[in-house]
């Protein structure tokens, strides 16, 4: 059998005080697209970190393709595709400088992935780093961790930055890398960023797995605000909002309720039937208040796996 993409065994890297990252047992099978989500500081970075070898955890063992990631970071690298959260300074080195050298370490970067992706992106490799914006920053990010045809690609948080159509070809280049054969490990602290490309998806806090699942599962977690407006002819149906399946505090004034939908909104949608609506908006939770409905602090991981 192949080994799998990432396997760790109580992996541990403790910073004090309660920080860092506890005795994750995780494990990612070929050519899976994996979401890694947890809020900010909750041990997405310092789990990649340890998987690239670039920090060494205090307990615990991470294999990437059955390759030791301290014994044998080097090997490790030419399999994975890195892109860090925050890219390093590359100073007055143009953008083609940049993938030149990083590509010579590698042994070698793919001409037409580099220039596919960069006109993909609208990238400008003939300016210097000091000169891109954030957000090309992360588009050359992009091109460094895609262009030598990579097995696994590590990303953390690699959409942040990008212009919502950026982000688009970015979920597009994803799934066109999956068919090709290569497994994706991709970090986020965006719920919905998640549901566009990943098969499975683990829910990290305060440095613990709580939990792995289905995407279908996942959805089910969403967690959204809404505010609803009914014209003034309208009886505003306020028993029925209430009673609907995964409808919330709700909360009525005059021709307007506020109310909390988790999952679906099939449910308050018939509930509205035949009342005329003027005006709807959804605001989803953050992934944080999320994590305050359905995990909660005092509660054991163990028990939410």
């Amino acid at each position: 059998m192949a080994a799998p993409a990432i396997r760790t065994s109580k992996l541990t890297k403790d910073y004090g005080l309660g920080h860092g990252l506890f005795d994750l047992d995780l494990e990612v099978s070929p050519q899976e697209v994996f979401g890694y989500l947890g809020p900010n500081g909750s041990g997405k970075s310092t789990t990649i970190r340890c998987l690239m070898g670039t920090i060494r955890p205090t307990l615990g063992t991470a294999y990437i393709f059955g390759l030791d990631c301290q014994r044998d970071s080097v090997a490790v690298k030419h399999k994975v595709g890195y892109m860090p959260g925050d890219m390093p300074q590359f100073g007055s080195l143009r953008g083609k400088e940049v993938v030149a050298y990083l590509g010579g370490m590698r042994g070698g970067a793919d001409p037409k992935i580099v220039r596919n992706i960069a006109e993909r992106f609208d990238l400008d490799l003939g300016r210097r780093f000091r000169e891109y914006s954030s957000g090309n920053k992360k588009k050359l990010g992009i091109v460094l961790a895609f262009m030598h045809r990579p097995e696994l690609l590590i990303l953390d948080e690699p959409t942040g930055g990008l212009d919502p159509l950026n982000q688009q070809e970015f979920y597009k280049l994803l799934r066109e890398t999956r068919d090709a054969g290569a497994t994706t490990f991709l970090s986020s602290h965006i719920l919905s960023e998640v549901e566009h490309v990943c098969d499975r998806v683990g829910i990290i806090r305060s440095g613990r797995l709580v939990k792995v699942a289905e995407l279908d599962e996942i959805h089910r977690i969403r967690l959204h605000r809404l505010e609803i407006e009914f014209a003034p002819s309208t009886e505003v149906p306020e028993a029925a909002i209430r009673a609907a399946a995964g409808v919330e505090d709700v909360v009525t004034a005059d021709q307007s309720v506020t109310c909390t939908v988790k999952g679906t909104f099939d449910p308050l949608l018939r509930a509205l039937n035949g009342a005329t609506v003027t005006n709807l908006v959804s605001h989803e939770r953050s992934l944080e208040e999320i994590f305050l409905t359905y995990y909660r602090p005092d509660e054991p991981a163990d028990s939410m796996r």
